[in-house]
């Protein structure tokens, strides 16, 4: 089976390099073309100087990318996808982009006989290293058949959650509610810091009780007590991402004060922090402004 794989960011290589084995034949394309050498050297892979030369014959075509921007560009833009995607082909678009512009594409390809399906992933670095990402899905149940045997070689949890789009939306809430816990912990510590409480014994307590989240059984005492804030994901991709939630609910007329509110505050982290920053970095803004450490 010929795969094209166009998108070698932090996830998106651990992702491919599940696929530069058999009975996979692997054409990769990056934006920066050195990162692609790279990991050619690395994995039996080929290399494509253009999208349009990476997807030339490909049976599937993974995107993985920052946004649903960068789909619309390597699709339409100056050497591009578009004229020379076969029909018969499958893209599966790996990326946390947003509902509608998934549709518009979905819509877009069938045109030309291509079948499309929104794939986003979850589970970070560590998952994708070791092939146990969460896979959500929106599409046709046999398109995805055919390309089964190339989502479970990088996906463990493969979940169908609807027509085309619906995976973008799965995967937006969530990364809404990861903003919303990273926040709504750093603020409850902020509190008991400033009470006297040592934050280590607080989280003792709240992750024994109902307040407990990933990010106050993990993220906080693993990046934020140790003061070591790895970049693992950048906040700028978090504040896309609530983004789309916040748009999504707005879309479809659904209150959702708390998660409009948490996007701004991201957005607000995104500027202040700037373009490198980590997501749980976001920490930093809520002990900047209460004049506190949590640590």
């Amino acid at each position: 089976m010929k795969i094209a794989f166009l998108g070698l960011g932090d996830i998106g290589t651990l992702m491919a390099a599940h696929l530069a084995r058999a009975p996979f034949d692997l054409v990769v394309w990056n934006r920066t073309h050195g990162k692609a050498e790279a990991f050619a050297r690395e994995h039996k892979a080929r290399v494509a100087a253009t999208p349009a030369e990476a997807v030339k014959n490909a049976d599937v075509i993974i995107t993985c990318l920052p946004s649903s921007i960068e789909v619309e560009a390597v699709l339409h833009g100056e050497n591009g996808m578009l004229a020379s995607l076969r029909a018969g082909a499958v893209l599966v678009d790996c990326t946390s982009g947003d509902p509608p512009t998934s549709r518009s594409i979905s819509a877009e390809l069938s045109h030309r006989g291509v079948s499309f399906i929104d794939a986003p992933v979850s589970g970070g670095t560590t998952a994708a290293k070791s092939g146990t990402l969460t896979v959500m899905w929106g599409g046709d149940s046999a398109v995805f058949e055919r390309v089964r045997p190339v989502i479970e070689a990088f996906g463990k949890k493969i979940v169908h959650a609807g027509p085309v789009g619906a995976g973008d939306a799965i995967k937006a809430v969530n990364q809404a509610l990861l903003a919303v816990h990273i926040l709504s912990t750093a603020e409850g510590l902020a509190v008991l810091v400033r009470a006297g409480i040592d934050p280590k014994v607080a989280l003792e307590v709240i992750n024994a009780s109902s307040g407990r989240s990933n990010s106050s059984e993990n993220l906080i005492p693993q990046r934020v007590l140790t003061r070591a804030f790895p970049r693992t994901f950048r906040l700028a991709l978090l504040d896309k991402d609530i983004g789309i939630a916040a748009v999504l609910a707005e879309d479809l007329h659904v209150r959702t004060p708390l998660i409009s509110l948490t996007a701004e505050r991201f957005h607000e982290a995104h500027e202040r922090l700037g373009e490198e920053a980590d997501h749980v970095e976001a920490v930093k803004m809520v002990e900047q402004e209460n004049d506190v450490e949590i640590s």
